[in-house]
């Protein structure tokens, strides 16, 4: 949030200070407050999809300004005190310390909320804070963060993975329980990437289905049916599968513009290459192909179109040769998505595929038909229906969070990443930045 004059209603003329939010929130203080949350989660968000992304082989990232981008993130000797590893994890907790004040300062309002309004603030928030802490464990997993950060000067300790994913499944608990008392509308309005989830009802579904993620992480597949249920998901036959929560952007005032559009035939200067296993490892008809674009240019002389691969040249660990380019994002005010409801049938298909083999099946299934796929017809065992779900989940989510990564260390599979270069190699976790004192 920015700082700038103050006016004399104790407002300023960009956004309200910290100050006056921990003070004590007011109902427009409120309004800028949510929106700039909104806005931070934002922050570092391309830099963090594209690590997790090249760390799970779903495409090269290519800086010619940065070459760490390919000798670090793919050899897996990582930097502590570097871009990859310390700007998400300062813009993840620095949205959290906003969402930490906007709380303080509803603690301590003298503002005419009422009881349900105040419900509602609160389930939002924590349900935004418990997003933001699951992005951070994400890229640090076994060693683990900070919850408790609420007070500066005292930070609370770092908990291991399993702790910390049960703190963020209590934050989603707490806000679940608050947007049930919350009425039914809220007091400030979200922007058109929240629009399935504009009143504590349907935001409650949003809830509901990071909680499930949580759940599917610690392996809690009872309890993730069940707030999948309960979430925003529709897992029935030709249902929209885009439908969900997205990040927006704009080139309007002082937004920022989509941090992972690249267009097509973009140099070594900045490009994002599809890793080549995408397209070979790609059932025949997979509608998911059109993600990525063939490069290729007119020759000027003859009016072909010719085949225009970007090689990336190491002379002593290799080279990488990149022949499609990841296109998901056809401009640079696309939405980029929070959660989907195809990530959400998927997490279902996991939830149940020990359980009820049949109701996974069924689940995977509206995901095969909507790329154009057949019905599935292999094993049903619990580590056939794994390998299937965790192949649809690659396609239906590629290059949108870092997921295949995230799925593959779930399930002790990351020594199955593809390795493009003597030399190379994976890795399970960022270091914890330089800076931390553990």
């Amino acid at each position: 949030m920015l700082l700038s004059c103050d006016v004399e209603d104790g407002k300023d003329l960009n956004g309200p200070s910290t100050e006056s939010i921990s003070s004590g929130l007011s109902r427009g203080e409120l309004r800028e407050t949510i929106g700039g949350i909104l806005s931070d989660m934002r922050i570092q968000l391309g830099t963090q999809i594209d690590a997790q992304s090249v760390a799970g082989r779903e495409y090269w990232r290519v800086s010619s300004s940065d070459p760490r981008w390919v000798a670090d993130l793919l050899t897996g000797t990582l930097d502590n005190n570097t871009f990859y590893t310390t700007n998400p994890y300062a813009a993840r907790y620095a949205t959290i310390k906003n969402i930490n004040l906007a709380l303080e300062g509803l603690a301590n309002t003298t503002e005419a909320f009422s009881a349900e309004e105040i419900a509602g603030i609160r389930g939002f928030a924590n349900t935004i804070k418990a997003h933001e802490l699951l992005m951070v464990l994400n890229q640090q997993y076994q060693n683990g963060i900070r919850v408790d950060v609420s007070n500066p000067d005292k930070l609370g300790p770092f908990l291991n993975y399993q702790d910390s994913l049960s703190a963020i499944f209590s934050l989603l608990t707490d806000a679940a329980a608050d947007l049930s008392n919350a009425g039914s509308e809220f007091a400030f309005v979200l922007p058109s990437g929240f629009s399935i989830t504009s009143d504590p009802a349907s935001f409650l579904g949003f809830t509901n289905g990071l909680a499930a993620r949580v759940e599917v992480y610690r392996g809690n597949y009872s309890s993730a049916k069940t707030l999948l249920e309960n979430s925003f998901m529709d897992n029935n036959v030709g249902a929209d599968l885009q439908k969900g929560v997205y990040f927006s952007f704009s080139l309007t005032g002082a937004d920022i513009a989509n941090p992972l559009f690249f267009g097509l035939n973009a140099t070594v200067a900045n490009v994002r290459l599809a890793h080549p296993s995408f397209v070979a490892d790609a059932e025949a008809g997979d509608t998911r192909l059109g993600k990525v674009v063939f490069r290729e240019t007119k020759n000027n002389d003859t009016g072909v179109l010719e085949p225009n691969p970007l090689v990336i040249k190491d002379e002593n660990i290799g080279d990488l040769v990149g022949e499609h380019d990841v296109f998901i994002y056809k401009s640079n005010i696309d939405p980029v998505p929070v959660m989907k409801n195809e990530e959400l049938i998927l997490l279902y298909a996991e939830a149940n595929h020990i359980s009820d083999p049949v109701a996974a099946v069924a689940a995977i299934d509206v995901v095969r038909t909507a790329a154009g796929l057949p019905a599935y017809t292999g094993s049903t065992t619990p580590t056939d229906l794994v390998n299937e779900i965790l192949k649809q989940k690659r396609y239906s989510l590629f290059a949108e969070g870092g997921h295949r990564w995230i799925d593959l260390r779930r399930f002790n599979k990351l020594g199955e990443l593809p390795i493009d270069r003597t030399g190379d190699g994976t890795f399970e976790q960022f270091p914890t930045p330089a800076n931390e004192n553990k």
